[in-house]
């Protein structure tokens, strides 16, 4: 399998388009925390990309020892399978999610959960003051507030 970092949300998709040409599967999603993982030197890491979940992603953790005692530190687990990167970290395990603010935490669950059971980062929200309805990319690549 090939895997790909879209530039966008809409850049890749998984059909074909009637030239015959095919669409290369997106596996790996970028993301930006909201407050970033702060390591032992004090640097702040908050950008990081994140792939699709496999079948044994899902499936590993369950024999952890931690998760069988503790069963909500099966997201610990899952999200560190998961990410790729983070910052200039490369290995994120287990360690390093659990030293996420949960703030963060909360945001990388809500992103696992869009990515692989949606299949894109976006989501449809209404302005409460005109009620217009639009897409939002959730993926952090941009700041609230900025265009």
């Amino acid at each position: 399998m090939r895997r790909t970092i879209a530039a966008s949300p809409g850049a890749a998709g998984t059909e074909a388009d009637h030239s015959g040409a095919v669409d290369t599967l997106r596996t790996e999603f970028p993301f930006e925390l909201p407050r970033g993982y702060v390591d032992e030197s004090g640097a702040v890491h908050r950008v990081g990309v994140m792939r699709l979940a496999t079948a044994r992603d899902e499936l590993v953790p369950l024999r952890d020892d931690r998760v069988r005692e503790n069963s909500a530190y099966l997201s610990v687990v899952l999200i560190s399978r998961v990410i790729v990167r983070l910052g200039t970290i490369e290995d994120v395990h287990p360690g390093v999610v659990e030293d996420l603010f949960a703030s963060d935490l909360a945001f990388l669950q809500d992103f696992y959960r869009r990515i692989n059971a949606e299949g894109h980062t976006r989501a449809a929200v209404t302005c409460p003051s005109c009620q217009e309805n639009f897409a939002v990319d959730l993926s952090g690549g941009g700041r609230l507030g900025e265009s």
